[in-house]
């Protein structure tokens, strides 16, 4: 597993970042296809949001940005993690409410 450091500095530049790494991981054209984002809750509190792009032939790959380490983690298309970033600027704190906007 591969492992790099990145400078983002919001959750719209994360999105971007990792919408790019999942299409570039299989050769995939980031403007024919959608991620989508779900945050992962813990007693009203995000403690995660995780990232999911569908693509042909059922491929699915996802990516899951942890908020205590600020880390994120790349998934194949078999489930297993292939990549893992340390952000190196902590982004803000999330409310549930920022983390549902699309």
């Amino acid at each position: 597993m591969q492992e790099i450091d990145r400078a983002l500095e919001s959750f719209d530049e994360l999105h971007s970042f990792v919408h790019q790494t999942l299409c570039e991981s299989e050769n995939l054209l980031s403007d024919q296809f959608e991620t989508r984002k779900s945050p992962l809750v813990i007693k009203d509190r995000v403690c995660a949001i995780e990232y999911r792009l569908r693509g042909p032939r059922s491929l699915k790959l996802a990516a899951i940005w942890a908020a205590d380490t600020n880390v994120i983690y790349f998934y194949d298309a078999r489930g297993e993690r292939n990549l893992k970033v340390k952000l190196t600027t902590r982004l803000p704190a999330l409310e549930l409410d920022e983390s549902t906007a699309a």
